[in-house]
C-alpha cells in the first residue's frame, strides 16, 4: 500500500509545526467555546429567571448536538475535503458564541448553543483527516498529542478567561470578545490553507469494498468504539468522583484530595505530550505500551481505594496514574488511525472520538448512586476494571485490524 505522499514528503519540523499551529489553533477554539458558558450560569439565572437545570441545557445541547453530527461530518470530510469544513465549522462557532451577546432570552441562547455545536461537530473529523495528509509520518504522534494539549488547554483557559472579562464588561460584551476571537483564527486558517493538505485517497475502490457503513459497524471499528467509550467513561469516573471517594474512605480533607487530583490531571496533560513522542519511536509496539500504562494506571487506581496514604505519597501516586493514563492516549489515537483504510479517517475519527463525550456523560451517576448507597470503596475498583475492559476491546480491535489486512486483496498499482 503507498503511503500519502502529502505525508511522506513533508519534511519534520517547521511544516508540522505550521500545520499543527493552524488547527491546534481551532480546536482550542472548540474546547474554550464548549466551556465558556458555564462561567456564565450565574448571571444568566439572575437575568432570565430560569432554573439551574434549564441552565446546564445550553452546555448538554452543544455537547450532543457534537456528538450525534461527528459521524455524518466525518463522512462528508471523507467525500468532499476537509478544510472548507474545518473553515465552515469554526467560523460557525465562532460566530454563534459572539450572536450570543444579542439574544433576547434564554431560549435564543439555547438555539444558537446548538448552531456552536453543528461548528464544533466539524472539528475532530477535519483535523485528523488533515493531520493525516499533512504531517510528515515521523512527526505524526507529536502532532496528535499537541493536538489534543491544545483541546485540554482550552478547556482550561475558557472559565478564568470568562471570570476574568466579568471583571470590566457585561456578560454581552465578554461572549461578544471571545466570539470575534475566532475571526482572526478562521482568517488564518484560509490565508495559509495550502499547507492543509486533505487525507491521500486511494485511486479507486477495490471491488467488494465495503461501504462507510459497514466499515464503521465492522468488529474493529466497534471494538475501537468500545475501548475510547470505557476509557473515557472510567477518566470521567476519576474527575468526578476521587475527591468525594477519598474523603469518604480516609477522611482525606477537600484541600489534600482536590490538589491529588490536580495532580492527576496534570499528569494527564503532560503524559499526552510525551506519549506523542513515545508513539513516533515506537510504533510497532503501541499495544504493548498501551496496555502496560493501562495496568500502571489500574494498579495505582487499586492502590487509592484500598490503601490510606500519607498524603505527600497520594500527591506523588496520582501523578503517577495520571501520567500512565495520559501517556496511554495518543498511542492509542495511532492505533485508530494505523486501522484505517486509505480516504476513510474522517468518518472513523468522527465515529470514534463520539464516543469520548458519551463516555463523560455515561460515568457520574452510576458511580454517584455507588456512593449513595453505601459503596464509595467500589468506585475505584470498579474504574479500574472498566479500564481492563478496555483493554480487552484494544486487543480485540488490533486483531481483528490485522486479520482484515491480511485477508483483503492486494490494492491494483
Amino acid at each position: 500500500m503507498s503511503h500519502p505522499p502529502a505525508a511522506a514528503a513533508a519534511p519534520a519540523g517547521g511544516h508540522d509545526a505550521r500545520i499543527v499551529g493552524l488547527i491546534g489553533t481551532g480546536h482550542f477554539l472548540s474546547h474554550f467555546y464548549m466551556l465558556c458558558l458555564a462561567p456564565l450560569f450565574p448571571v444568566w439565572q439572575a437575568e432570565f429567571g430560569v432554573s439551574y437545570a434549564t441552565l446546564g441545557l445550553s452546555v448538554a445541547l452543544m455537547s450532543a448536538t457534537t456528538a450525534l453530527l461527528q459521524t455524518p461530518v466525518g463522512f462528508w470530510v471523507d467525500r468532499y475535503g476537509a478544510r472548507v469544513f474545518l473553515v465552515g465549522g469554526t467560523l460557525l462557532m465562532a460566530l454563534s458564541i459572539a450572536a450570543m451577546a444579542f439574544a433576547p432570552s434564554y431560549w435564543a441562547i439555547l438555539g444558537l448553543a446548538i448552531l456552536s455545536g453543528v461548528g464544533n461537530s466539524v472539528i475532530h473529523p477535519a483535523d485528523y483527516a488533515i493531520m493525516a495528509g499533512s504531517v510528515s509520518k515521523g512527526f505524526m504522534g507529536r502532532a496528535f498529542a499537541l493536538h489534543a494539549f491544545t483541546g485540554n488547554l482550552g478547556f482550561a483557559a475558557a472559565p478564568p478567561v470568562i471570570a476574568l472579562l466579568l471583571t470590566g464588561m457585561d456578560w454581552r460584551m465578554a461572549l461578544l470578545t471571545v466570539g470575534l476571537l475566532g475571526i482572526p483564527v478562521v482568517a488564518a486558517i484560509l490565508a495559509q490553507s495550502g499547507v492543509l493538505k486533505d487525507q491521500a485517497k486511494p485511486a479507486r475502490k477495490e471491488e467488494g469494498a465495503a461501504s462507510g457503513r459497514a466499515l464503521l459497524l465492522s468488529r474493529p471499528m466497534l471494538l475501537f468504539f468500545a475501548f475510547f467509550l470505557l476509557s473515557s467513561v472510567a477518566g470521567s469516573g476519576i474527575q468526578s468522583w476521587l475527591v468525594t471517594v477519598l474523603g469518604q474512605l480516609w477522611g482525606t480533607p477537600v484541600l489534600a484530595a482536590s490538589t491529588a487530583l490536580t495532580a492527576y490531571m496534570a499528569g494527564t496533560t503532560g503524559g499526552n505530550l510525551i506519549g506523542g513522542w513515545i508513539a513516533d519511536k515506537s510504533k510497532r509496539n503501541l499495544f504493548v505500551l498501551v496496555t502496560t500504562l493501562t495496568l500502571v494506571a489500574m494498579a495505582v487506581l487499586l492502590l487509592l481505594g484500598l490503601v490510606k496514604l500519607p498524603e505527600t505519597a497520594l500527591l506523588a501516586v496520582s501523578v503517577v496514574g495520571g501520567l500512565a493514563l495520559g501517556i496511554s492516549r495518543t498511542p492509542r489515537d495511532v492505533m485508530l488511525k494505523e486501522a484505517c483504510p486509505p480516504g476513510e479517517i474522517g468518518k472513523v475519527f468522527g465515529f470514534v472520538s463520539s464516543s469520548l463525550p458519551l463516555g463523560s456523560a455515561i460515568a457520574p451517576v452510576p458511580m454517584g448512586l455507588l456512593i449513595d448507597l453505601g459503596y464509595p470503596g467500589l468506585v475505584l475498583p470498579v474504574v479500574a476494571g472498566l479500564l481492563g475492559l478496555s483493554l480487552l476491546c484494544a486487543g480485540g480491535a488490533k486483531e481483528s485490524a490485522r486479520a482484515e489486512r491480511d485477508a483483503a486483496p492486494l490494492p491494483a498499482e
